[in-house]
């Protein structure tokens, strides 16, 4: 876990671009409830947490590395935005069943993590979740296959969720336009 800590806070380190949402939550930022609680997994920098908490939702973000975290905290608080961020092995440490209204997953992949994310939500809770696939073009994104999905293993694993949007384009068509190299679903609990 140390060996991917230092990766991650060296990659924060030496980025001093403000974090940015992910493509799911800027296109589907409109479903977001009123109020509620929200949580930014993984979140790096905390470009999705940050969005949340201006969109008047109660934030809390993980990440494994201090240094993503120390960079929201300082984003947030520029921002005057309150946002519950904390250094957390994800992988590790349980989810509360029921805990969050929101649940934002960007370029993260575990995927024995997606019982957890699901019994998180609570009842009528959304689920935005965008990452790296196969079928993808070449030198965009990892290459190791565990970080990446398949064709439709997005949209499988969410099969528990009502559908509210789903993208993923592969190599299609115009290669030039849209979003090829992630799948992004926003799924609805509906327990």
């Amino acid at each position: 876990m140390e060996d991917l800590q230092s990766k991650w806070d060296s990659r924060y380190r030496d980025n001093h671009d403000a974090p940015l949402p992910c493509h799911v939550l800027r296109e589907h930022g409109h479903l977001l409830p009123a109020s509620g609680k929200a949580l930014d997994l993984a979140c790096g920098m905390g470009g999705n947490a940050l969005f949340l908490a201006s969109h008047g939702l109660s934030t809390t973000a993980w990440d494994l590395s201090p240094v993503g975290i120390a960079k929201l905290r300082e984003h947030a608080s520029r921002q005057s935005l309150s946002i519950d961020a904390h250094t957390r092995d994800v992988t590790a440490e349980p989810f509360e069943v029921n805990g969050f209204d929101v649940i934002v997953v960007s370029y993260f992949l575990d995927r024995e993590l997606f019982p957890s994310l699901l019994t998180a939500l609570k009842p009528n809770g959304l689920l935005f979740y965008e990452t790296f696939v196969q079928d993808k073009p070449e030198g965009i994104g990892p290459s190791n296959p565990e970080y990446l999905l398949e064709q439709n293993e997005l949209l499988q694993r969410c099969q528990s969720l009502v559908i509210r949007s789903y993208r993923e384009e592969g190599q299609v068509g115009d290669m030039a336009a849209g979003v090829r190299n992630v799948a992004m679903v926003v799924g609805q609990k509906l327990d």
